[in-house]
């Protein structure tokens, strides 16, 4: 068990001030969007003997035997802190093949890890968990087309912008969202007055009640921030959620989706694997994008964490990548869960002790982290809350 330090990313869509103040230090006024708490090779998080890939490649028995199992001799997923001001990228992530065989290609096609346009810079799958800090808002998952017709309607595009919106009601499932989507994607020349269009509109109805309001103010989000970006129909696709402090969902491999607003814990499988359509001065390739992502319509749970005992509750989802805890420890012992599995450990309110073994302690104020090897048994002291992570095989 040893203490770990993040690393800051500086992209312009973070906010200044809420990654600092849950770490405990001076904003500078430069935009802190993310910070990484992992042994992702591109931003390793640091320890007193080293950079956590480097001190798990001396010592590959901390990630013990089911981890090196099923994943090899590295850590399995990535912690972060994220916290967006504005909107980011329209995107989605691959699953396991789909990544081994991009980043191989690229490979063999000599595109550098660092150059902008490389789309796979590992081969690892990419599913992912917010939980909010804050109030957090989402674009994720495709709506049912008729749902989205109904709300395009409502903005009166139906008619202006049937040549785009057509399929919705002419079409079923995936055939008629993925029309939409590449087309919407493809508009440019004479088409770009349909944007115009769509903008006026979204203007109109942007104090509407409910869920029309919501759905124009967030047209003219976008547009506010990435303006005249065909890829704002597109997102407009996608369900609409809110997250209040503690809820949290989770994005499988080929859901597309957009990170509005707020601050969470993100929690992934180890890849930095980010396939973007629109909404963004990145690099995008659409073509690769299309056989990523899934487009039969779906519905967003919000997923709450469940009781695994007093004080600890689980973030349920389905990969093997990653466990998430959330420990809200009382000043009485608190043991933590996982044992057998890799573990980091952060703390984003009050103060709490670690303790693993005889001696061996950690102090975990706010905006500190631990990391935690498999086979140490490490128990929690203090008013704190602390999220945990580790692998998801016992």
């Amino acid at each position: 068990m040893f203490e770990l330090e993040g690393v800051t990313q500086h992209f312009d869509w973070g906010t200044t001030d809420r990654i600092p103040q849950l770490l405990g230090t001076e904003p500078t006024g430069e935009p802190i969007a993310e910070y990484w708490l992992g042994a992702h090779p591109l931003s390793p998080a640091t320890s007193p003997y080293g950079t956590l890939d480097v001190v798990l490649d001396a010592d590959p028995g901390l990630l013990g035997a089911h981890s090196r199992k099923e994943f090899g001799d590295q850590l399995p997923f990535l912690f972060k802190l994220l916290s967006a001001k504005h909107p980011l990228s329209l995107q989605a992530h691959p699953d396991r093949a789909q990544a081994a065989k991009g980043f191989a290609r690229e490979n063999d096609q000599g595109i550098s890890i660092d150059d902008p346009i490389r789309v796979y810079r590992d081969s690892w799958p990419k599913p992912e968990i917010l939980v909010a800090l804050d109030r957090f808002e989402a674009l994720t998952g495709f709506r049912e087309p008729l749902e989205s017709a109904r709300l395009f309607d409502a903005l009166g595009l139906m008619g202006e912008l049937t040549s785009v919106f057509g399929p919705l009601t002419e079409r079923k499932g995936a055939a008629a969202l993925a029309e939409v989507f590449l087309d919407a994607l493809s508009i440019d020349g004479e088409r770009e007055h349909l944007l115009d269009i769509a903008a006026s509109q979204a203007v109109k109805h942007a104090k509407d009640d409910g869920e029309v309001g919501r759905f124009a103010q967030d047209f003219l989000l976008l547009d506010e921030v990435f303006p005249h970006d065909r890829a704002i129909i597109a997102a407009l696709l996608l369900n609409r959620v809110t997250l209040e402090p503690g809820q949290a969902f989770y994005v499988a491999p080929g859901q597309m989706h957009v990170y509005l607003r707020g601050t969470g814990i993100e929690v992934m499988a180890n890849s930095d694997n980010v396939i973007r359509g629109g909404l963004t001065n990145k690099h995008l390739d659409v073509g690769e994008l299309v056989q990523v992502v899934d487009f039969e319509p779906s519905t967003v749970s919000i997923i709450e964490a469940e009781e695994v005992s007093p004080g600890i509750g689980r973030y349920p989802t389905p990969c093997s990548e990653f466990a998430l805890w959330r420990i809200n420890c009382g000043p009485g012992p608190c043991r933590l869960p996982g044992d057998s599995r890799p573990r980091i450990a952060f703390c984003s309110h009050g103060t709490g002790l670690l303790t693993s073994g005889a001696k061996q302690q950690i102090e975990l104020p706010q905006g500190k982290a631990a990391f935690i090897g498999a086979g140490d048994t490490a128990t929690l002291t203090g008013n704190a809350q602390v999220f945990l992570v580790g692998s998801g095989l016992d």
